[in-house]
This record gives structure tokens, sequence and C-alpha cells, in this order.
């Protein structure tokens, strides 16, 4: 089935909009949500945040979270008052949006990326790929997202190349009906998060 070129957006990472934490402990990258949601109303966010010191994550009721310390040693969170153990890089970990969450930096600052989504709405998969490469998935989510966080990557949809030049840039497809082809390759190795979100059937 063709595409409309419109469904295929490429965000860079120069052009993140950034703003800071209402607790003021950091800043927050939007990186993209669900087409037609913003910042204060969306089904699902990718952002990235910049984290300075200790401090609790805002609240989210409703929501998941999903976060992966990107840059930095890593961090220490306490969940409803269950302390986790240490989170370091690439290492996803998932939480309801409602909890009570305190994040203790290991060893400095730390840059994570956050993916949070309605899951009464929305089923959510993330994974890392890394190392060897050509990486060829196969999806037919209504939304896929691919956050280089290497060299340059190309992303090729259906034997059509995307470059992603920068670190933190990302490619989103958006409403596919239709199963697709993926192929992940780098100058170097890969280093992508990849999520795919789908619908839940109402």
């Amino acid at each position: 089935m063709a595409m409309n070129p419109s469904d295929v957006r490429l965000y860079r990472a120069a052009d993140h909009p950034r703003m800071p934490w209402r607790n003021g402990g950091g800043t927050t990258q939007e990186v993209a949500c669900n087409p037609g949601g913003h910042t204060a109303s969306f089904d699902w966010r990718l952002s990235l945040a910049d984290v300075a010191q200790d401090g609790g994550f805002s609240a989210f009721g409703g929501y998941q979270r999903i976060i992966t310390v990107l840059e930095g040693r890593g961090i220490e969170l306490t969940v409803d008052g269950e302390r986790q153990p240490p989170l370091g890089p690439r290492e996803a970990y998932a939480f309801p949006g409602d909890a009570q969450v305190a994040c203790r930096l290991l060893d400095g600052p730390i840059r994570d990326v956050n993916l949070i989504y309605a899951p009464q709405r929305w089923h959510a998969r993330l994974q890392w790929v890394r190392g060897a490469q050509p990486w060829v998935f196969h999806s037919s989510a209504r939304s896929v997202l691919v956050l280089n966080a290497g060299g340059l990557l190309t992303v090729e949809l259906d034997g059509a190349p995307h470059r992603l030049a920068s670190r933190y840039d990302c490619l989103h497809v958006e409403g596919r009906e239709s199963l697709a082809r993926y192929c992940l390759s780098a100058e170097r190795d890969i280093d992508a998060c990849v999520i795919e979100l789908s619908p839940r059937a109402s």
C-alpha cells in the first residue's frame, strides 16, 4: 500500500522544544506525541529529560511510563516507598504514572528518555537495538518511533531510506494499516530505541 509522505516525519534533535520541570529539578525536551496531541493533553508522548539533581517525578495520573537512562552513570528510583535496583544506561523500567517516584542520581547528572502513554487506549513495546547490523524488523503498529542515540543512522522503510544524522533525531511513522519492513543500519554500531504503539481494541 502506498504511503502518503506526510505519514513519515523526521524530528531533528536541534528542534526539540525544551521546557523546565515544574519542580525545577531539570528540563524536558519533547520529541514526539500522538497526532493532535500536545504537552498538556496527549495519548502518548516521547521526551528527553535532563536530570540535574535528586528529587521527585511529576505525577501523570492515568498513564503508564517507561524510562531509560541515555547519558550518565545512572539513577536509583524509589517507587511508592519501594527502592528499586539501580538503573543503568539502556535499561528500561516501567511504572504507573500516578506512582510517587523519587530519583537519586548515582554519580552526577543524567539524561533519560521517557515514554508516557495511556494504557487503556494504547499498547506499547519499547526495545533497544545496539551493535550488529543491519537490523530488520516488521511492524504493523499504528505509530513507530525510532530514536537515534548514536552516530549517523539510516532507517529504510519498505526500501525508502531516511537519514537520522544527529544523536536524538527521531523518525516517526504514523498511520500504517499494513505490515511494513524496517531496516536499521549505521556508520558504526547501531544505538537506537524502537517504540511501537498500537491502539487497543475498544
